[in-house]
């Protein structure tokens, strides 16, 4: 039986996807950044599905991983060209805090033609908690 996934655990499968995703040969020639990011974080969510019992949320409408104690987003961007979406819908939640946790996976996607099975650069991944209202 797979275990629960909890915040440690989240964090602990997000620095190893990122050391994994060296390999991606299906981003390859992909310059479209909304797909990559896409790509990503369907491809992070569906590793943790496999290894962990989770609540997954729709991305368009919602949080990615909603289930309690967990309470996360899932962004993922280029270096390059920062994602323009904000998050915040009030500018209460701009001092308050958002009210769930961000995971934030930045690449940095560089096409090599000699070798198309890598994705060099990616990534780095940051954790934002979420801050409660005092």
């Amino acid at each position: 039986m797979k275990p629960a996934l909890t915040l440690t655990a989240l964090l602990a499968e997000a620095a190893a996807f990122c050391a994994q995703a060296r390999s991606i040969p299906e981003l390859f020639g992909v310059t479209d950044g909304k797909a990559v990011g896409t790509f990503i974080e369907h491809r992070f969510k569906q590793q943790l599905q496999e290894r962990y019992v989770l609540e997954v949320g729709r991305s368009a409408s919602g949080i990615d991983l909603p289930g309690a104690g967990i309470e996360t987003d899932i962004k993922v961007t280029s270096i390059r060209q920062p994602q323009s979406s904000c998050p915040f819908k009030a500018p209460r939640q701009k001092i308050f805090g958002l009210g769930y946790h961000l995971l934030v996976f930045v690449y940095d996607k560089r096409d090599d033609p000699r070798r198309p099975d890598l994705f060099p650069g990616f990534c780095i991944v940051h954790f934002y908690q979420k801050r409660t209202n005092r």
